[in-house]
């Protein structure tokens, strides 16, 4: 189901949360909202769920306008990053909880809602878990299961609300990578909001990016990393350095012990070693400071260390109005 948001705005007291906001998702893809906090994005998703209602314009999914519909009418799916499981019930009682209290006319039979739950069960890596109760999962599991939930239900969007935020980076990695896969297999419209750049660029098909209620850039992740429409999106989805009032991607910076044409000489004040990456802080002769991300084996190759003097340029840099 494609989803068309046409115009949208919402305040809260004096605060304008959204700002006559348009964007089109793509039946079957996944779309992530990126931004810093208060920027909008989880206001967006709630009014597309239905938990919150705009002060003007309007959301269409599938073609039909469901601005006024209450939430359980839209056929939408939705995870919260504090996912609340239903303690008393064991993993299967809680994913088959939505199909249970479907309209008698709806709802499926109980043999065909139990295949149905080993089935989404499987599907989220949960087997041999069914008997399990919420406490003794880990909260990679809880979250997987919070998404088995939701599809049980059949829906034609899912929404996704900082999912993995709760959780620690490694599980944050591997999770996405499974959201992924889970998409890939599934091909459920799919919405993700986030404040992780990494885990946006990560999954998604479409980046739609927002600050202060309004969209900043939609576009595919390499095409608003590599042509930012403005000084926001590029020191968001990144780190810059500048130099000479141009915008530079620190791994955009050439490094040399050697003269380089339309390069300038500067000194290392500091080297930070980051893994395979390597931070060098650099200072020229006025007073400009930059730094450059580098390989750890370019470093050691040009024998960088505080005190080494080297030439510097740009490969690539931008500016904006």
């Amino acid at each position: 189901m494609s989803i068309d948001v046409h115009g949208v705005s919402r305040t809260f007291g004096g605060h304008v949360a959204l700002r006559e906001v348009d964007v089109s998702i793509g039946d079957g893809s996944l779309t992530a909202l990126l931004g810093p906090s208060g920027s909008g994005k989880s206001t967006l998703l709630r009014i597309i769920a239905g938990l919150e209602i705009p002060d003007a314009g309007t959301v269409v999914i599938g073609g039909a306008d469901v601005t006024e519909l209450a939430p359980q009418d839209r056929g939408i799916g939705f995870v919260f990053q504090h996912y609340a499981p239903f303690r008393h019930m064991t993993v299967f009682e809680n994913v088959a909880f939505g199909m249970r209290i479907k309209p008698r006319k709806e709802r499926r039979a109980r043999s065909a809602i139990r295949d149905r739950v080993h089935e989404l069960l499987s599907l989220v890596q949960l087997d041999g878990l069914a008997e399990r109760y919420p406490s003794q999962l880990s909260g990679g599991q809880r979250q997987r299961m919070a998404l088995a939930r939701s599809l049980a239900i059949e829906p034609s969007v899912l929404l996704l609300d900082e999912p993995f935020g709760a959780l620690d980076a490694k599980v944050r990695r591997e999770l996405r990578t499974w959201l992924r896969h889970l998409h890939d297999d599934m091909h459920v419209t799919t919405v993700i909001v986030t404040h992780d750049q990494e885990e946006a660029m990560d999954i998604a098909d479409e980046v739609v990016i927002l600050d202060h209620g309004e969209i900043q850039q939609v576009g595919a992740p390499g095409e608003v990393y590599e042509h930012p429409a403005n000084e926001f999106v590029m020191g968001f989805l990144g780190p810059v350095t500048e130099v000479d009032g141009a915008l530079v991607r620190p791994h955009d910076l050439e490094i040399s012990n050697d003269e380089i044409d339309g390069g300038a000489q500067a000194d290392v004040t500091r080297v930070v070693h980051l893994g395979f990456e390597v931070r060098v802080e650099l200072q020229r002769a006025d007073a400009w400071h930059v730094w450059a991300q580098l390989t750890r084996d370019r470093v050691e190759e040009l024998g960088l260390d505080v005190g080494s003097r080297v030439w510097v340029r740009s490969r690539r840099s931008r500016t904006f109005a």
